[in-house]
């Protein structure tokens, strides 16, 4: 609509001298300007071009001089608002054919958010079944090309578990594969792990030992991880997304060269300076406060040998309970313990 149009549809638009010349014309077939300015006592054109503009008035056809008539509200409303009735249905059109382009995109979306969906449901999925776990393990082994890494918290492997690998593992290094795994010093005093490690050592396996700070875990070929999950005895969670499986793997490798061989046999001075280590971590985390079934569970030994180390820790620093004696110890520098057999 021009910038001087009228609405129609409101008559409070136009001017007073346009509402009687309006008024005027409604009543009569047909006028003219000279006419119109005699009636109204005013001049008309101007009222004339307004009511014009607004399409309430237009040109009789004919000939003579040029001659006016009324045009009804509603059939100038439908001729001012044509333009922008047609403005709409092509706005309309176009807004349909862009939906129309975007929902033809639908069908990739979904199939790609679905895809993605499995992914990351297939780079972490939590595994609770014991027995789901163990043959997943075996499949993951019998895939194995490069390297196992295995770490194996909590002393003494179960009688069970290390017949369940032996020939898994036997099979996995007649292959090639490289196979390294890291224990907690406790588990050089289990006889049953330490004829599996001699069985495995001798095909080429390495195994070390260390105090504590071990994660339940292993890396298949630095593809695919299994993890403990805390308080969930015999699930996994199994990791196959690759920034995870790397944080593990760098863990393992940090711990790797801090950690002591494992030997088949153990002789009194090296049980002696295993003992001692295993004390002084003892100190370490009982100043830390923590509780002797978590120290005990942390380093792999049965509660009442750890609550053994602790007593006789407690009588080297003079402590009359666990609470003096974790004061005494996060207080100064511990002093010498006395040599003790370690156990599990």
């Amino acid at each position: 609509m021009p910038a001087d149009a009228v609405d129609p549809a409101n008559g409070g638009d136009l001017s007073p001298a346009a509402r009687r010349l309006y008024a005027y014309a409604v009543e009569r077939h047909s006028f003219a300007a000279a006419e119109a300015t005699a009636a109204l006592g005013a001049r008309a054109g101007a009222a004339i071009t307004e009511l014009a503009a607004a399409h309430l008035l237009q040109r009789t056809p004919g000939s003579g001089p040029e001659r006016w008539c009324a045009v009804a509200p509603r059939a100038a409303a439908a001729r001012a608002l044509a333009p922008l009735a047609l403005l709409v249905r092509e706005t309309h059109d176009e807004m349909d054919r862009l939906r129309g382009r975007l929902e033809a995109l639908v069908p990739a979306y979904e199939a790609g958010a679905a895809h993605r969906q499995r992914s990351s449901a297939e780079q972490l999925e939590l595994v609770t079944d014991l027995g789901a776990v163990r043959g997943l393990i075996a499949e993951l082994a019998a895939a194995c090309e490069r390297e196992l890494l295995t770490s194996q918290p909590g002393g003494g492997r179960p009688l069970e578990s290390l017949q369940e690998a032996i020939g898994r593992d036997e099979s996995l290094l007649a292959r090639g594969v490289r196979m390294r795994t890291i224990y907690q010093h406790t588990a050089r005093y289990s006889r049953p792990t330490a004829a599996y490690v001699e069985r495995v050592t001798a095909l080429g396996a390495q195994v070390r030992t260390l105090g504590d700070g071990l994660m339940r875990m292993l890396i298949f070929d630095a593809h695919t991880g299994l993890m403990e999950v805390p308080d969930r005895s015999g699930a996994a969670l199994v990791v196959r997304e690759p920034s995870v499986v790397h944080f593990m793997t760098s863990a393992f490798e940090r711990s790797w060269p801090g950690a002591e061989p494992f030997p088949t046999t153990v002789s009194p001075d090296a049980a002696r300076s295993l003992s001692d280590e295993l004390r002084q971590t003892i100190v370490r985390l009982l100043s830390e406060g923590l509780e002797d079934k978590v120290i005990a569970r942390r380093l792999g030994m049965s509660e009442r040998t750890c609550q053994r180390h602790i007593a006789e820790i407690m009588r080297a620093v003079g402590a009359k309970s666990r609470f003096q004696a974790g004061y005494l110890l996060s207080a100064a520098a511990p002093a010498p313990v006395p040599d003790g057999k370690a156990g599990s």
